[in-house]
């Protein structure tokens, strides 16, 4: 008995020694299946944090040839085969001239065997006389100039592009400006950009004297002092076949208005076109002027051209309220009157076509007359005007007529107001405020629209680069 008890335990001590080293093994195996699943996710983790890396070279290297094209410096940055070390990698990136305004860059991040691809696509505007919907130069160089809007509720001023101020820019009231505001000053009542001029346009290095189609001054040689017609009183007039037709010079019925002026006054209206006294503001009900070889007019063709003019020009007649470019056949006006002296715009100026038809009117300066390089708005008695669509360039000042008088309280302008040196538009009167409207018409910008004999935009113009879009692409 003694015997078989001695048996039984060492028996029971053999499969308890047994049974711990099975769970010795299950214990070192348990932890060796551990170990390999944390070093699996130690190396996972490691890829992950590579391709981070990676991710934030490409960004890097995208960042810096966007700076590249917006300082005007080539924005292919190293290659596939010698990147630019950076942050214990490299990156390289591509640049493509998409002919289109925009271009596409590419970069690539690279770190430790991991490799990131991003893409973006760049938009350039060129800054200058195109791409303002309201612009002053401030050629002057008046510190003090402030390009100012304001108005509350429905009198507020409405700018719908771009403004520029070559002084400060002042935004009071509810005035609004839905493009970007720059200012070689300040900018007060909203946000913009700062402390960066921008090139005036170069009007005088176009040399109009010379570079013209029609010397409005020197067809009128030849002209008739005549009544004929229905524009009005007795003028200097031409036949229908001579491209300057649609001039009148000195017209008898308004030497009130012309008697101040220090040269010959040229009004824009056509002694055989039609003269309308409807205040609807239409094209289709406005005055008609008939340029010369255009659907069927006798002379030769005087669209797509520039007229030159050394006087003065008014838009303005004591029984129109408006006046168009008749564009029989489709055929859209596309012309250019440049003025040596004022241009003074008292009667509406409206397109049939607003996609295709194009006027610019410019006023540029006579060194031996002060009063010069300027274009006034606004009827100086009765308050008629209430639209123009046209591209305006003053050399001077852009100055306000009479905008308080029934008829102007509101005023829009569908084209742009670039002055190479201050837009003088006080439209405060009597507690009220004159309402202000411009519409930026782009397509000059986006050259939808060509018009003969436009100034540069200056020497210097830069182009401002916009992101457009940001994606991630394949890695090379």
């Amino acid at each position: 008995m003694i015997r078989t008890t001695r048996n039984l335990g060492a028996a029971q001590r053999g499969g308890a020694l047994l049974l711990s080293i099975i769970t010795l093994v299950s214990i070192a195996g348990l932890a060796a299946a551990l170990l390999a699943v944390v070093g699996s996710r130690q190396k996972e983790n490691g890829a992950d944090v590579e391709q981070a890396k990676a991710r934030y070279l490409a960004e890097a290297g995208l960042s810096a040839a966007i700076t590249a094209v917006r300082t005007g410096a080539p924005a292919a940055l190293g290659s596939q085969g010698g990147p630019i070390a950076f942050g214990g990698g490299g990156y390289w990136t591509t640049a493509v001239d998409n002919l289109d305004g925009t271009l596409t860059l590419e970069s690539f991040g690279t770190r430790n065997g991991r490799s990131v691809g991003l893409e973006a696509v760049l938009v350039g505007q060129t800054e200058g006389v195109y791409t303002s919907a309201l612009f002053a130069g401030n050629s002057s160089g008046d510190p003090l100039y402030d390009l100012s809007f304001g108005g509350t509720g429905a009198s507020a001023d409405l700018v719908d592009g771009n403004v520029y101020s070559g002084g400060n820019v002042v935004v009071k009231g509810d005035a609004s400006i839905s493009g970007d505001i720059r200012a070689a000053g300040t900018i007060s009542g909203e946000s913009g950009t700062t402390s960066k001029p921008l090139p005036i346009p170069d009007i005088a290095g176009m040399k109009y004297e010379a570079n013209h189609d029609f010397d409005v001054a020197a067809l009128f040689s030849t002209a008739v002092y005549s009544s004929v017609g229905p524009c009005g009183g007795k003028a200097w007039q031409l036949p229908a076949d001579n491209p300057a037709h649609i001039f009148r010079k000195n017209p008898s019925d308004r030497a009130s208005n012309t008697s101040a002026t220090a040269k010959d006054d040229y009004f824009l209206e056509d002694p055989h076109g039609t003269i309308s006294s409807s205040k609807q503001v239409d094209a289709g009900y406005a005055s008609q002027i008939y340029l010369s070889g255009v659907g069927g007019k006798p002379g030769p063709n005087g669209n797509d051209a520039v007229y030159y003019i050394d006087g003065n020009l008014w838009i303005h007649n004591l029984t129109a309220y408006s006046f168009s470019f008749a564009n029989p056949k489709g055929a859209s006006p596309r012309i250019t009157i440049v003025v040596r002296g004022n241009v003074y715009i008292s009667d509406n100026i409206l397109y049939h076509d607003e996609t295709k038809d194009g006027l610019a009117l410019i006023a540029i300066k006579d060194d031996s007359v002060k009063d010069s390089g300027n274009i006034y708005f606004g009827d100086p008695t009765f308050g008629t005007l209430e639209e123009m669509n046209a591209f305006m360039y003053a050399e001077n000042d852009f100055y306000d007529t009479n905008l308080s008088a029934s008829g102007s309280a509101t005023v829009k302008v569908l084209g742009n107001m670039t002055a190479g040196n201050q837009v003088k538009i006080n439209r405060d009167f009597a507690g009220a405020h004159s309402k202000l409207t411009v519409e930026f018409d782009e397509r000059l910008m986006t050259e939808d629209l060509t018009l003969p004999g436009l100034p540069s935009s200056g020497a210097g113009a830069t182009t401002t680069w916009t992101v457009a879009s940001w994606r991630e692409i394949a890695a090379q």
